[in-house]
């Protein structure tokens, strides 16, 4: 918490937790994987809405208890991909967001999408 809250004032905001991970040099565009965090943080990060991860929050992100890691990433492919928001992911889909699936540890860094998949 202390390496992240840079105004000592015992919360991160969402300034302090882009800076944690990101910098944005002169002339640069922000990362697509940015705009992501920035969502997740007042999505996801942000339980309580108040636009600060307070100690709870932080240990929530930081050491996540029962949390199972495949869904998860198998729930943020398809909100990330379903431009319909049907809740299903199309080929067409995966084409057009192929680098969020060859980035994936649920698609064994796209290898898995090689291969013959009746469910497609």
């Amino acid at each position: 918490m202390e390496d992240i809250d840079k105004d000592g004032d015992g919360k991160i905001n969402l300034h302090e937790y882009i800076g944690d991970m990101y910098t944005m040099e002169d002339g640069e565009s922000e990362p697509d994987w940015v705009q992501t965090e920035r969502k997740h943080f007042g999505e996801f990060r942000d339980v309580n809405k108040d636009g600060y991860l307070d100690a709870n929050e932080v240990a929530q992100w930081v050491l996540p208890g029962e949390v199972d890691h495949a869904d998860n990433e198998a729930k943020h492919l398809i909100h990330e991909t379903d431009t319909n928001k049907d809740e299903k992911i199309t080929k067409k889909e995966i084409l057009a967001n192929w680098n969020m699936f060859v980035g994936s540890q649920a698609t064994n860094y796209g290898e898995d999408l090689t291969k013959k998949h009746d469910e497609l």
